[in-house]
């Protein structure tokens, strides 16, 4: 892998995290045409990830120090026995409801080898597919983007539905962002309050997926030299900012089903490619990769 081809996957992972499209399922398509889909891009992935964690936190600091000191506050409520379900800050219900929405996350830690294998076969027609339950997803939820609750009023059942969605969107080519921002609004969620709790729903998800693999990285080997590791971290942090607000302005703007029809589009074309090339032999492959 060079400097550039580094940078590109940056670029790539920064955008596609955030925006509405998946950057698992892009990816996986990148590396599927350039021959890169062994066990090294994927290694490399989980230093993709870690630069758009550092986006997700530079932007949204405010709030997620809110969060923080919400949590320790919580800690001594719960120690004193002071804790009043009926008297809680917005920030509070946030924090506890962020917390529901991470629980089905944990049956996927038995299923994490499953999923991953997804990414890194020698086949895309599964993305295809995925990328059609996306664009699904996003023009269904551009007409419930008028929602009125927040984190004074959002409640249990909408924290589960979020959470749910954000398991299927472990799989490449189901946007998590756009998968998570859109089930929040059909659930009635308010269009920037979604972003938010999206965008910060993602940070404990990345870090545990980042956790339960970096032990078989290290195991692996970590091949690649630190100028490429550390390109790839810069770039995927500094265009994960620029997505993030770019996202901001799609969701206050109504221009989400414009990612819709996108996702629904590239879909169709993974899905007929994907089918061609299982059956000639990964033809097209072999031509864009130049084996």
């Amino acid at each position: 892998m060079t400097i550039f081809e580094a940078f590109l996957q940056g670029l790539i992972q920064g955008f596609t995290e955030f925006l509405p499209v998946s950057s698992s399922g892009h990816l996986s398509i990148f590396q599927y045409f350039t021959g890169n889909s062994s066990e090294t891009g994927f290694l490399f992935s989980i230093v993709l990830h870690a630069g758009t964690l550092i986006a997700v936190c530079i932007v949204f600091w405010r709030t997620i120090w809110e969060l923080f000191c919400e949590g320790l506050s919580l800690l001594v409520d719960l120690v004193t026995l002071r804790f009043d379900a009926r008297r809680m800050s917005p920030s509070r219900r946030m924090l506890l409801f962020l917390l529901l929405s991470l629980l089905p996350l944990f049956g996927m830690v038995l299923l994490k080898d499953r999923i991953a294998g997804f990414s890194t076969d020698n086949d895309i027609t599964v993305e295809g597919f995925c990328f059609l339950v996306t664009g699904c997803l996003l023009l269904l939820s551009s007409r419930h983007c008028r929602g009125r609750k927040n984190g004074r009023n959002m409640n249990a059942k909408d924290a589960l539905a979020v959470g749910l969605v954000q398991v299927a969107a472990t799989m490449p080519g189901i946007s998590r962002s756009g998968s998570t921002i859109s089930v929040g609004m059909i659930w009635g969620l308010e269009r920037s309050f979604a972003v938010t709790y999206s965008f910060i729903l993602g940070i404990p998800a990345v870090l545990g997926a980042i956790v339960l693999e970096v032990g078989d990285a290290v195991q692996e080997g970590l091949t690649l030299p630190l100028p490429i590791l550390l390109t790839g971290l810069i770039s995927s942090a500094a265009f994960g900012i620029l997505s993030i607000r770019l996202v901001q302005w799609i969701v206050r703007d109504s221009k989400w089903k414009y990612f819709g029809y996108y996702t629904l589009v590239l879909g169709i074309v993974v899905l007929v490619a994907g089918t061609i090339d299982n059956f000639s032999g990964h033809a097209i492959q072999g031509l864009l990769s130049g084996g």
